[in-house]
C-alpha cells in the first residue's frame, strides 16, 4: 500500500483543504477522444475543476514547462508531442491535490503504472502519457503561470 493510501487509512494525513494543482491532458488525449473519460474520472476522485481551457501549447511554453528537461535526451520529443495539437489545460481542486492527482495518474511510463490509474488504463508510451501533471505545490504555480492560469 502506497504511503498516501496508508497515511489516509490509518487517519494521519495531513488534509490540505482546497490545495490546488496543475495538469494538462496531452494531445493525443484530444485526439483520441479520452478527455471526457479522463475527466469523469477526476471529478469521481472528488476534483473541483477550477480552471478548464483548450489550448495550443506555443513551443515557448512548452520549453519552459519541460525546462527541467532541457538538455536530455527526450527533451525536443517533449516539446515536440505538446505542441502538437490541442490540450485541455486545467487547475484541480482537492483535499491533498498534488499527492491525490499523482496518484490517480498514476507512473510515467505505462508498462509500470498500476491497472486503475489513468496512465496505466489509457496511455500507448512514455511521452504519449495521456496526461500531465505537476509534482509539487510549487512546480504548480510555476507551470500555471506560464499559460496565464490562476496560481493553485
Amino acid at each position: 500500500m502506497d504511503s498516501v493510501l496508508w497515511q489516509e487509512r490509518e487517519g494521519t494525513l495531513t488534509e490540505r483543504p482546497n490545495q490546488r494543482t496543475f495538469a494538462f491532458l496531452k494531445p493525443d488525449t484530444v485526439k483520441n477522444r479520452l478527455v471526457g473519460e479522463v475527466l469523469s474520472r477526476l471529478e469521481r476522485k472528488g476534483f473541483t475543476f477550477k480552471e478548464l481551457r483548450l489550448h495550443q501549447i506555443t513551443h515557448k511554453e512548452a520549453e519552459s514547462l519541460y525546462n527541467v528537461h532541457k538538455g536530455k535526451p527526450f527533451f525536443q520529443e517533449l516539446v515536440d508531442h505538446v505542441t502538437s495539437g490541442p490540450v485541455v489545460l486545467m487547475v484541480l481542486q482537492a483535499p491533498n491535490a498534488v499527492e491525490t492527482l499523482r496518484k490517480v495518474i498514476g507512473a510515467t511510463n505505462p508498462l509500470t503504472a498500476e491497472p486503475g490509474t489513468i496512465r496505466g488504463d489509457l496511455s500507448v508510451s512514455i511521452t504519449a502519457n495521456v496526461i500531465h501533471a505537476s509534482d509539487t505545490a510549487e512546480n504548480a504555480k510555476r507551470e500555471s503561470s506560464i499559460f496565464s492560469l490562476d496560481a493553485p
